[in-house]
């Protein structure tokens, strides 16, 4: 196998991670439509975003305790097909119960994919270019995000909001189609047997009470998971609300609103994420925690401008604070499974993603619902500008974390390994 393979494996789940995030990005752009089409008030669309938020979280630890047991290369193809057949059939949704339906039935096809692919990259990237491969792989969900909202928007501006859901899935299956041939699936904890030799100890599984036992005595993955779910919930509120935002605020077409909602932050967000792993990965070859301080200053310093997102009357400001927000995204972004990965052993690496995403996902896929209650009782911009409250409480718990926990559970698990 060429040396560059670990990278084309990066470059390959990269398109799979664009579909995946244009899929359920592009029912936010055509909110104004479903709005009228339905009769929908703000609460109900807040569902929309928070039911897909809730099954993606509640089946994640299935998902990732799947995952640590079958090939990832099987589990990440046929999540990729499954998500896709539902993305086209929401197309058929005639009430609101059936939009619903589609929302929550495609988080459940798509959750599989995140604790497969990170396991995947963590088995073909050690501990020097670990950040590096997930922060490229990152910058996926950012052009995914663009992509599904601006041309879910544009497709949905002329041809009505089922087809964009029928473009965005039929090219999902034709991806999967394609890359059957090229996926090779790595040996489970091949990087790290790579860096220990053969004194690396690795079990061949590790059963869920044992998983919830080691999680529960390293303190640095429950500081994680809780930052996680803060930055995801400032993510989800603007995923779900900032298009709305602008058509309602600026008065721009539903075009332009999914494209300004996503693109300045997504974009900037691209060049933070390989930054953010590029200062990861160096910063952890001279502090343990040297990660978790990447998140955690990203987090602090994206605050303001998550404030200034929801108060400013000015598009120029508006914009300013998208794309500062974005890059501040990204530098967090780059690390959220490369610091789990620091202190899980390889064999149970996508049973934690899956924890990490189900606490995620609940938590902070509650932000559309809760967005939606403010706002009908403050208005929009005051509840989003009120996210800002959130990050500052995600950074103060990885500050907390790199004080208390990461030197110690950094040490424990890479002497497990040593033997």
């Amino acid at each position: 196998m060429s040396p560059r393979y670990k990278w084309y494996v990066v470059g390959m789940l990269w398109w799979i991670s664009f579909f995946n995030y244009a899929d359920r990005q592009a029912i936010f752009s055509v909110f104004p439509l479903l709005e009228k089409e339905f009769s929908l008030d703000s609460v109900q669309l807040g569902l929309l975003g928070s039911s897909f938020a809730w099954t993606y979280g509640l089946t994640a630890p299935l998902a990732g305790f799947v995952v640590d047991r079958v090939r990832r290369k099987t589990a990440i193809l046929a999540g990729l097909h499954v998500w896709s057949l539902i993305c086209m059939a929401t197309a058929l949704s005639r009430q609101f119960w059936h939009l619903l339906l589609f929302r929550a039935a495609e988080g459940l096809g798509e959750t599989i994919y995140y604790p497969a692919s990170m396991s995947m990259i963590s088995d073909y990237h050690g501990k020097a270019t670990r950040s590096r491969a997930m922060g490229l792989h990152q910058t996926s969900v950012y052009m995914g995000t663009v992509g599904g909202g601006f041309f879910a928007g544009l497709i949905g501006q002329h041809y009505g909001w089922r087809w964009s859901f029928i473009v965005f899935g039929g090219l999902g299956i034709l991806l999967g189609l394609v890359l059957q041939r090229f996926l090779l699936e790595p040996a489970r904890g091949q990087a790290d047997l790579a860096e220990f030799g053969d004194r690396a100890r690795l079990a061949r599984r590790l059963p869920l009470r044992q998983f919830l036992t080691l999680v529960w005595g390293t303190p640095t993955v429950l500081v994680l998971m809780g930052a996680f779910v803060c930055a995801n919930f400032v993510a989800t509120v603007l995923l779900s609300w900032m298009p709305k935002f602008l058509y309602d605020k600026f008065g721009f077409s539903l075009a332009m609103s999914g494209l300004m909602a996503t693109l300045f932050v997504q974009v900037a967000s691209m060049v933070g994420s390989p930054l953010g792993g590029w200062l990861a990965d160096t910063l952890r070859r001279r502090y343990a925690g040297g990660r978790t301080m990447v998140q955690a200053g990203a987090l602090l310093a994206g605050a303001p401008f998550v404030l200034l997102c929801g108060s400013t009357d000015s598009v120029h400001w508006l914009v300013t604070a998208l794309v500062l927000w974005g890059l501040c995204k990204g530098f967090y972004d780059a690390n959220i499974f490369a610091s789990v990965y620091d202190v899980i052993r390889p064999e149970a690496r996508g049973t934690a993603a899956g924890f990490m995403n189900m606490v995620g996902w609940l938590g902070g896929g509650t932000a559309p619902l809760v967005i939606g209650f403010l706002a009908s009782r403050i208005g929009l911009s005051a509840a989003i500008s009120s996210a800002a409250l959130v990050y500052l409480l995600g950074s103060l718990l990885l500050t907390a974390g790199i004080v208390l926990f990461v030197r110690r559970d950094v040490a424990r698990l890479e002497a497990a390994l040593a033997g």
